[in-house]
């Protein structure tokens, strides 16, 4: 029986270990999606590793002020500005405290914050993996997909193993200047754990992947993609 409701994961980790940026959660990448899902009448509740407040990356704001030209448009800076919504991210819920029967799907969100927290969560693992074999939507953007890094399903297998799914590319870390500052390249990971990992060939352009219940959104832009696409396979019935 369909719930109408969609369990969105953020980051807790505002900067990176080995040099002095800060970061956290890419709001756009959030707010997109929740744009889509949320008028298309799901409810969405927003989940963190750790629970309480969510950082929210510096640059994710500052890119937005360009608007169209990065590939971000939308209504970033409104939600920023809303009481309500930023209130949202102050004290988000354990995903341990999450009961995967109270939810059609999963978004995992991006920020470089989440390539730290979310593939050392074992319960965004036990979760995500629980909801998969259920025949839920697993969906991620950007650097989302990080926290299928380590899930594994009850055979034993990645998660990802055989899949077609997408993820922030190394050409884009690069031209974004975060490669000497990431824990690992994502799009090598993905491919090391048998991910058929594709990706456009333009860089910072809208790119969706689909392959049956995983959906994934390659980079900030792909957010409303990716909204869209979780939109239309629910409603099919999954």
């Amino acid at each position: 029986m369909p719930t109408n409701r969609i369990l969105a994961v953020v980051t807790n980790v505002g900067e990176y270990e080995k040099v002095g940026y800060r970061t956290g959660l890419w709001l756009g990448e959030l707010t997109h999606f929740l744009d889509v899902v949320e008028e298309a009448g799901y409810r969405v509740d927003i989940a963190s590793p750790a629970g309480g407040y969510v950082p929210i990356d510096p640059e994710s704001l500052m890119l937005q002020e360009m608007g169209h030209a990065v590939g971000l448009p939308g209504k970033v800076h409104e939600h920023y500005a809303d009481r309500a919504f930023m209130d949202r991210l102050v004290n988000t819920m354990k995903v341990r405290g999450a009961d995967p029967t109270d939810y059609d799907a999963i978004y995992m969100t991006g920020g470089h914050g989440v390539c730290f927290d979310f593939p050392k969560s074992a319960a965004l693992a036990e979760l995500t993996t629980r909801l998969f074999e259920a025949g839920k939507v697993v969906s991620a953007v950007c650097h989302g997909p990080a926290g299928l890094l380590e899930m594994k399903l009850s055979g034993g297998d990645y998660l990802v193993r055989g899949k077609k799914l997408t993820g922030f590319s190394w050409t884009e870390e690069g031209l974004a200047k975060r490669e000497d500052a990431v824990p690992y390249n994502l799009e090598e990971e993905l491919k090391k754990r048998g991910a058929d990992y594709d990706k456009s060939s333009v860089p910072f352009k809208s790119y969706v992947v689909e392959d049956g219940l995983l959906i994934t959104g390659q980079n900030p832009a792909s957010a409303a993609g990716v909204g869209e696409a979780v939109v239309k396979k629910l409603k099919a019935g999954a």
